[in-house]
């Protein structure tokens, strides 16, 4: 239950009866460690027993797929079945190892496929392309794939909590597949799929019907939810108070606030000064929601960076548990350093695409620099697995052929069951 007079080092319990050892959560970031056959590995049990010993209440994995012929990058963890039980389990252990429980982040990315992978055809609720250079028009799903993959999502919980792990998170935001049945711009269905607002939150609703159905009273469900996408004419705020009034009837035991998408990047740190100054993104509409929320605790991720911001909106009870991305990579230890030291300031490094002028002209620089910012943190992500320390000297340059070499190595292979 939340508790209006909590400090950042209070243990949360969520209702499925998880305790979490303190109000502070490594939010999701994609890994893309896995290897040609998608399973876990000792890099990401390196990475992941790494941030286990660095103070974190939660941990929540990157982006893991549950569909391997439908990828948001080549090196995501794929779960359809219990192939890799031993890998998983090690990888559960491994955050464990430190006293800190771990979520598994199930997505599916729909249009947001890997837009390198010449060839393959990405599907969505709609034949309805993405605004990104290069991006494929999707393939509408049928009314039997829909239902294929709700029941993935679900039989990937139960694979999850057979290795261990002590609950999935649901990604419904940043643009991949349940954000696209969201949204009014993505989704023009008109069948039970779509068509109004309370059609279009359906697919969500089943996944976590299903989820909470087949997997143990005390394995927690969470999901990821967008404030809003940041477009003209797409999800809103008001929306989405519904939805999370609609995951409270659902028994959830977690949902956790962010915004955005890859079209509209504000939750990759690309966000314009004033946002930035208020420090945590998406605090005044977490606010909002809670009483919405009742007794499901709320999470807030984006921007947060001194104890002073983290302590006030747990809290004031504008938010029960904070989340925190970027400054993970290049401090993992963020969270033992915050809790030990009330004037501790997180960093958060930010790089920027050089000769803006004439990108200017060809790109948007707010889509290119979040890509940037992401792939350089990735680049972070993958030193910290290999036992090194970050680099912060790295550029532009080698981030971005860092990115085309990890992302296009699929472009031109041979594809298996696309």
């Amino acid at each position: 239950m939340t508790d209006p007079i909590a400090n950042l080092s209070d243990p949360l319990d969520l209702p499925c009866g998880l305790r979490l050892p303190n109000r502070i959560a490594k939010a999701a970031m994609s890994e893309a460690l896995a290897g040609s056959d998608h399973a876990p590995n000792e890099q990401l049990a390196c990475l992941y027993r790494r941030w286990g010993k660095g103070g974190y209440g939660l941990l929540i994995t990157g982006n893991v797929a549950v569909d391997r012929t439908q990828l948001g990058e080549p090196g995501n963890v794929v779960i359809e079945d219990d192939r890799d039980h031993d890998a998983l389990a090690s990888w559960a252990k491994a955050a464990h190892d430190g006293g800190t429980p771990i979520f598994v982040q199930l997505n599916h990315p729909g249009r947001q496929a890997n837009p390198l992978n010449l060839g393959h055809t990405p599907v969505a609720p709609s034949a309805v392309g993405l605004a990104m250079p290069g991006a494929a028009t999707p393939r509408a799903l049928s009314a039997v794939e829909i239902e294929d993959i709700i029941d993935r999502f679900a039989r990937a919980a139960v694979v999850c909590e057979a290795a261990g792990f002590d609950g999935v998170q649901i990604h419904a935001a940043h643009g991949y597949l349940v954000t696209q049945f969201l949204s009014p711009l993505a989704n023009l269905r008109t069948d039970e799929w779509g068509g109004d607002p309370e059609r279009r939150m359906r697919f969500l609703l089943e996944i976590v019907r299903r989820t909470r159905k087949a997997v143990s009273p005390g394995f927690a469900v969470s999901v990821k939810l967008n404030s809003a996408d940041f477009q003209k004419g797409g999800f809103t705020e008001a929306e989405s108070r519904d939805v999370v009034a609609a995951l409270v009837a659902e028994g959830v035991d977690l949902i956790e606030i962010s915004g955005g998408s890859y079209e509209s990047p504000a939750m990759s740190g690309s966000a314009a000064a004033s946002t930035r100054a208020r420090e945590a993104y998406f605090l005044e509409y977490a606010a909002s929601v809670k009483e919405v929320a009742g007794g499901v605790p709320i999470a807030v991720t984006g921007g947060f960076r001194t104890h002073r911001g983290m302590n006030s909106a747990v809290a004031s009870g504008e938010c029960d548990l904070v989340g925190i991305a970027r400054p993970s990579v290049t401090n993992p230890e963020a969270a033992s350093d915050i809790l030990a030291d009330e004037s501790a300031e997180l960093k958060a490094h930010e790089i920027k695409y050089g000769l803006r002028p004439i990108l200017g002209r060809v790109a948007d620089l707010k889509q290119l620099d979040g890509l940037l910012n992401i792939s350089w943190n990735t680049d972070q992500l993958h030193r910290l697995s290999r036992g090194e320390e970050p680099d912060l000297t790295r550029g532009p340059l080698k981030t971005t052929a860092a990115m085309v070499r990890r992302n296009g190595r699929v472009a031109f292979g041979k594809r298996r069951g696309l």
